[in-house]
């Protein structure tokens, strides 16, 4: 027990079966768009109809009928798929690695049965067979070589409808029915076996976000010139005069003398104006990230399912369709 655990744990391969090949194809794109590689990406599913219907994967829309296999197929490899003759399977279709190894491009024939493919991607030999019984019996295989995202691969085929070997038995009821609808012939759009089932599906909207510049701020100095006064109280010095009149003494001629004076020298405190640069403030200039709501909104499209009645009918809904479904 122990060593088959192990050998699980080790497993780099992810296998994934689809009911249906636009499941596998929207698979496949949703594995793209997470990273994962082209050439670690494998499809193999069987073209019962013995036509091609080049999807996804880079591959535009067209159509080759059976007879058209040797250069038809070649042009469909340059799209990403190839249409070829696998034994006990029949006519497939495939791309990527896996569709590589067992389709030749160039002459239609294959190059190895799947059970052999699987095994060589690190497929146990009992699964690889239980696979090989899914493809014949009308389903789609989905591959991805994921050694490092494992859980993640397989996290996103589960989501898209994938089953495997191991998850088969949980798998939906309904999905027996969706595959006998799948397989049979296509020869009517009625349904003559008074069963079926039908998947709705609708579109989901996915926001994205990424950094875009909306502006610059630019943060520089200018030396600006402006006149500025200031009081400074300052002290000078005035000349003071008093009279006083003389009576009662005599004064001698030699008291005249012509020319006498008194000299007094007056000062006052000037005032000298320097300049000195000094630092007033500093600034920090950086940048924060404010948390915004942005409403965004788009078309998406959607299945309803309305139902017609003709004649006396009873009809019993089981289950919560949407709001505005007939018959709900």
């Amino acid at each position: 027990m122990a060593t088959k655990k192990a050998a699980a744990t080790q497993r780099s391969t992810v296998v994934g079966v689809f009911h249906s090949r636009g499941d596998a194809i929207e698979a496949v794109n949703e594995l793209k768009r997470a990273g994962f590689g082209e050439g670690e990406i494998s499809l193999v599913g069987k073209n019962a109809e013995g036509d091609v219907q080049a999807e996804g994967n880079n591959a535009a829309t067209g159509a080759l009928t059976g007879a058209a296999v040797g250069a038809g197929a070649a042009a469909l490899a340059s799209l990403g798929m190839a249409f070829g003759v696998i034994p006990v399977i029949g006519p497939v279709l495939a791309m990527g690695p896996l569709g590589a190894a067992l389709v030749s491009a160039a002459g239609g024939a294959a190059a190895g049965g799947l059970v052999g493919g699987l095994i060589g991607l690190g497929v146990p030999e009992d699964e690889a067979k239980y696979y090989e019984g899914e493809v014949q019996s009308g389903r789609y295989l989905v591959t991805v070589n994921a050694p490092s995202r494992y859980d993640e691969a397989w996290s996103i085929l589960h989501r898209r409808g994938a089953y495997n070997q191991q998850t088969a038995a949980t798998a939906p009821a309904a999905t027996a029915a969706q595959t006998t609808r799948t397989t049979a012939p296509r020869t009517s759009a009625t349904s003559t076996t008074g069963e079926g089932t039908m998947r709705l599906h609708e579109e989901q909207l996915h926001a994205s976000k990424q950094p875009v510049q909306t502006g610059e701020a630019r943060v520089r100095k200018e030396v600006v010139t402006e006149h500025r006064t200031m009081e400074v109280p300052v002290t000078r010095e005035e000349v003071v005069i008093e009279r006083h009149p003389v009576s009662g003494q005599a004064a001698s001629s030699g008291d005249i003398r012509p020319g006498e004076e008194v000299r007094i020298p007056v000062r006052e405190e000037q005032v000298r104006v320097e300049k000195e640069a000094v630092a007033k403030e500093e600034v920090h200039v950086g940048k924060r990230k404010v948390q915004d709501t942005e409403q965004v909104g788009g078309t998406v499209r959607r299945e309803e399912i309305r139902i017609e009645e003709q004649g006396d009918v009873d009809i019993h809904a089981k289950g919560k369709g949407r709001k505005g479904e007939k018959g709900q």
